[in-house]
C-alpha cells in the first residue's frame, strides 16, 4: 500500500540496497597486487547474498501492510542483517594495503535509517488503529 509513508521508507531501503552492486563501498590496492580494485556487492558471493537478502526483504516487507507485528520484526531483521553486511564490507576493506571509502558507501546508512524510519511508521499506525478501536 503505497499511501503509507513506511511503504516509501522501505521501497528506498530496497533501491539503496540495490544500488550497492553499481556503486563502490571501498576503492583501493590490493597487499599483493598494485592495481586498482572496486569494493561492491559483486565482489563476493557472501557480500551479493546479504545485498539481495536486504533489498528482498524490504520489498517483501511493503506488501505485508495487514501484519503489523511481522513488519516490525522484519524491520528489526532487516537492520540486523545491514549490520552484518557493513561489518562482511568492512573485513573485506582489511585485505587492501591502501585505499579509500567511497561516498557511496553512506547508502548503507541510509538503508539503516530507513528501515529504522519505517518501524516508526509502522509503530504510529498500530497506535492509530488501537485508538480507533477503543472510541468504537
Amino acid at each position: 500500500m503505497i499511501q503509507r509513508i513506511q511503504s516509501l521508507w522501505l521501497l528506498l531501503a530496497a533501491a539503496c540496497a540495490f544500488a550497492g552492486f553499481k556503486f563502490p563501498y571501498y576503492s583501493g590496492t590490493k597487499l599483493n597486487d598494485p592495481v586498482l580494485y572496486e569494493l561492491n556487492a559483486t565482489s563476493t558471493l557472501l557480500l551479493m547474498v546479504t545485498t539481495i537478502a536486504v533489498g528482498v526483504l524490504a520489498l517483501i516487507n511493503i506488501f505485508l501492510y495487514k501484519k503489523r507485528a511481522l513488519q516490525l520484526r522484519l524491520c528489526a531483521l532487516g537492520i540486523l542483517l545491514e549490520a552484518v553486511l557493513i561489518f562482511l564490507y568492512y573485513r573485506e576493506t582489511t585485505s587492501f594495503a591502501q585505499g579509500t571509502y567511497a561516498l557511496t558507501a553512506i547508502l548503507h546508512s541510509i538503508i539503516v535509517l530507513a528501515f529504522v524510519m519505517a518501524a516508526r511508521g509502522m509503530n504510529k499506525d498500530a497506535k492509530l488503529l488501537k485508538e480507533s478501536d477503543r472510541l468504537r
